[in-house]
């Protein structure tokens, strides 16, 4: 796979030099846009992402997966740099969407002019989790027939809760706050009240929309709205097309009441639930004021600014 990225990578960079290098030539502003959806596991990232792939040659825009060795969320600092040089200089990528779990990094800090566009969905952290434990023992219906890191293993997860089981401990329930949180030590810190409200600054601040998994269509219908450069035509995709089902784990059984309630008294629980719930709650104030429910379907609002006063007079 790598290979033929590679090989596709060159293809299109021959393409775009073919008439002479293109370092100096000045990209028009709508085209000069990259996104960056650094998706967390198990939060219909795929199915999201789906649309991307099938809306790029339609919308012409390039869409690149960001593939770390063995998924780890953090980036030497080197490549950081490497990273952030090629989002922001690679020309022949633009207008980009990038995608991968790779948690948030802060552009800013190696002086780049402009920043990507970040957005990202997150998910109920148990239903999260959940979803998480049976796809690494059956995968899922996406790609059915690849091997599982812990396939053949048959125990549920309710059995795993009530054995004290490391795969469902409520340390890995902390991971969308990391993801949002970045590249600082402190965010890894399983608890980490910093990490918290890390996590919710730069989910307001540097991220464009956060969605949530259970809102996932009007999620799109939003990005289309504001974003139709890359998102024209998603929101009639994803409810029709064959792809925008949601990714679904195989053999996942829901945990019982009690399972639940034993997870809920952790206090890393509580903190993910609390970021979820902030998180939910910024959607929904968005979404509020985009859009109008009318028989039962939304419509996104017309523009509803206009400017007056305008001097001095032209003759």
């Amino acid at each position: 796979e790598r290979a033929i990225a590679r090989h596709e990578v060159r293809e299109i960079e021959q393409r775009h030099t073919a008439d002479g290098p293109r370092q100096d030539v000045a990209l028009d502003e709508e085209d000069d846009v990259v996104i960056i959806y650094n998706r967390v596991p198990k939060t219909a990232s795929t199915s999201f992402t789906n649309i991307a792939y099938d809306l790029c040659a339609k919308n012409k825009y390039h869409v690149l997966h960001i593939n770390t060795t063995k998924n780890n969320p953090v980036m030497s600092l080197q490549d950081q740099v490497r990273f952030v040089k090629n989002v922001t200089s690679w020309k022949e990528m633009k207008p980009g969407f990038y995608h991968g779990h790779i948690s948030y990094l802060d552009f800013a800090k190696f002086g780049v002019k402009k920043k990507p566009i970040y957005i990202n969905v997150i998910r109920d952290p148990i239903e999260r989790l959940v979803s998480y434990y049976y796809f690494l023992r059956f995968g899922d219906d996406y790609r059915p027939g690849l091997r599982r890191r812990k396939q053949g293993d048959k125990k549920t997860f309710d059995e795993c809760v009530a054995a004290g089981g490391s795969d469902c401990a409520p340390e890995k329930l902390w991971l969308q706050i990391p993801f949002f949180c970045g590249h600082s030590s402190e965010c890894w810190n399983v608890g980490s009240r910093w990490a918290l409200e890390q996590a919710k600054y730069n989910l307001i601040n540097e991220y464009f929309l956060v969605g949530v998994t259970e809102e996932l269509e009007d999620f799109i219908m939003l990005l289309e709205a504001a974003l139709p450069r890359f998102f024209r035509g998603a929101t009639e995709l994803y409810r029709t097309g064959k792809k925008s089902h949601l990714r679904k784990t195989t053999e996942k059984k829901l945990p019982t009441k009690e399972t639940i309630a034993k997870l809920q008294q952790s206090e890393i629980w509580k903190m993910e639930n609390e970021f979820y719930e902030f998180a939910l709650e910024q959607f929904q104030f968005v979404r509020a004021h985009a859009v109008r429910e009318k028989d039962g379907e939304l419509y996104i609002l017309a523009q509803n600014f206009f400017y007056e006063k305008i001097y001095p007079k032209s003759n």
